[in-house]
């Protein structure tokens, strides 16, 4: 049975003047996923966002959240969405639980002590409870980041927009936020989050997409979006300790195996071949009688990847 994705994007496209943002987008994310959006700078990332949660008009397409359409029904659409900017304020002569509870009113949420209630559970949920009755000027910007999550977690939206929320994080604080999101997931939300760092949005999230200049380059799981990109490759090592020149005449007869060097003990070799021709390869090496030490794999980071499809676009 198929459901209805949380975000579906038909043609989206978004000019400023001359210069084309986002250039007919269309992709959908399914609920209950923390989805990933990178690209460089300039990429669209932030054009998208802006569009979903309301904040601008496209020159054209449709944008639907959870069957609501964003363009036809403004203030539905706001009700489901949350939205967390990049860098986002927070004021320096407040207390934490002052700054939420504000926004707690502003969104109409019951009485005083409902809002305080509601308060004290968006702070637990990004594991800053002991830091309600602290200065807003006083917390890191790890925290700082948390406490603006939980602002935009207090009026329980469905869908959450989080653009590059890891942004100058030390390692310890990206992986609190990774566990905060992960954990939203597993509640029914659906979480939509950019970065312009491919590993981390690797880590993060269940599936991903690659825009550059606008465009969708691909989509799917880190796997899938390897492949969609032709850049799913890996380097092999093989370290042995007998049968070096038998094994580099059998592996250069392989059809998934280029580029192969003797380094002294070791063969250094390309590969393009999945994950079952690789075991073959461990199990082929072994019938033919070298003793294996060591067999290692190496792929493009995604980082080099995404530097990669940058230039080849910027040459196009």
């Amino acid at each position: 049975m198929e459901t209805t994705p949380a975000i579906d994007i038909r043609y989206l496209r978004v000019d400023y003047g001359n210069f084309v943002a986002v250039d007919d987008l269309t992709l959908q994310v399914p609920a209950g996923e923390v989805f990933g959006l990178v690209g460089p700078n300039g990429a669209g990332k932030t054009s998208t966002f802006r569009v979903l949660t309301t904040l601008m008009e496209p020159t054209y397409g449709e944008v639907i959240l959870s069957g609501v359409d964003v363009l036809e029904d403004i203030e539905m659409a706001r009700r489901i969405v949350g939205y967390m900017p990049d860098l986002a304020p927070v004021p320096s002569d407040l207390k934490v639980g002052e700054f939420l509870e504000f926004h707690a009113a502003a969104h109409g949420l019951g009485t005083r002590a409902q809002r305080r209630d509601r308060v004290a559970e968006c702070l637990e949920e990004v594991a800053l409870a002991d830091q309600r009755d602290h200065w807003c000027k006083a917390l890191s910007r790890g925290q700082t980041q948390r406490v603006v999550l939980a602002k935009t977690l207090l009026h329980r939206p469905s869908i959450l927009i989080l653009d590059e929320p890891a942004s100058g994080l030390d390692p310890l604080a990206r992986r609190d936020l990774r566990q905060a999101l992960r954990k939203l997931a597993a509640t029914g939300a659906t979480v939509f989050v950019s970065s312009h760092i491919l590993s981390e949005l690797a880590e993060m999230c269940s599936s991903l997409c690659v825009m550059n200049r606008g465009r969708l380059l691909a989509s799917g799981t880190a796997e899938e979006v390897r492949d969609q990109l032709g850049r799913n490759e890996k380097t092999l090592t093989v370290s042995l300790l007998t049968r070096h020149q038998d094994a580099a005449v059998w592996l250069k007869s392989q059809e998934a195996v280029h580029d192969l060097q003797v380094v002294g003990e070791q063969l250094v070799f390309g590969f393009t071949g999945n994950d079952d021709g690789q075991a073959d390869l461990m199990e082929g090496l072994i019938r033919l009688g070298a003793r294996m030490r060591a067999f290692e794999e190496k792929r493009s980071s995604f980082e080099e990847i995404l530097v990669d499809v940058a230039e080849t676009n910027r040459r196009a």
